[in-house]
């Protein structure tokens, strides 16, 4: 069922991603990694819909959303670039695969790492990180959202994989197999895997060629 949430702040969290914090209707349920779809309350955007994962965890008093922007496309993400307090977005029912399992490797690209910024958070407040890693793919520096949390977090297991810039002590080009055996220890048990979809299909090659189990890994379903 479709409900209105007033917008309660926005930020820039790079050149080109939102922070959005809402209203949290009281009925809404969902687990860390799980989305939702997303409309503006704005006269002919209402029913153009958007996937958007929640940033925030279930017990927030709020809800959050870290979306990357194309203001080229003079799409949603655009329009969302001309909201501010108050106004309004429409959310529908919560749906999504990705939910934490166990220790492993996250994988992701770009806007992809959106679902795995809940599921840190969670781990983070309750039980700790333990032995997660977190393998985040990206064409520029400029282009990785919140690194200092994330490197704060992880450490030397916070892996960036840059494909259009060549710095020191980041990994330079695409996710390769030898690149992700590299990081398998005795701790991993899943891989956890968000992208856009060439790079789902080169990293679900490169994990079969490992003699990964579909089993193991965690991805969504469409």
């Amino acid at each position: 069922m479709a409900q209105v949430v007033k917008i309660i702040n926005i930020e820039h969290l790079t050149h080109d991603v939102l922070r959005i914090t809402a209203e949290k209707p009281t009925d809404l349920h969902y687990l860390p990694g799980q989305a939702v779809d997303v409309s503006i309350n704005k006269q002919g955007w209402e029913q153009e819909l958007r996937p958007f994962t929640f940033t925030s965890l279930p017990e927030d008093d709020h809800i959050e959303f870290t979306i990357k922007t194309y203001p080229n496309h003079h799409g949603v993400t655009a329009q969302l670039l001309e909201l501010g307090k108050g106004d309004e977005l429409i959310i529908g029912d919560v749906f999504g695969d990705i939910t934490y399992k166990g220790d492993g490797i996250f994988i992701a690209g770009g806007a992809g790492i959106t679902p795995f910024i809940a599921i840190f958070k969670q781990l983070d407040k309750r039980d700790g990180i333990a032995h997660s890693k977190l393998i985040f793919a990206n064409k520029t520096k400029a282009d990785i959202i919140l690194e200092d949390s994330f490197s704060k977090l992880l450490g030397s297991r916070f892996v960036n994989v840059l494909s259009n810039e060549q710095l020191p002590n980041y990994e330079y080009g695409y996710i390769s197999a030898e690149l992700i055996k590299k990081h398998i220890d005795d701790h991993t048990l899943y891989f956890y895997l968000c992208g856009p979809d060439p790079m789902m299909q080169a990293i679900e090659q490169h994990l079969s060629s490992l003699g990964i189990e579909d089993a193991f890994i965690v991805k969504e379903g469409f």
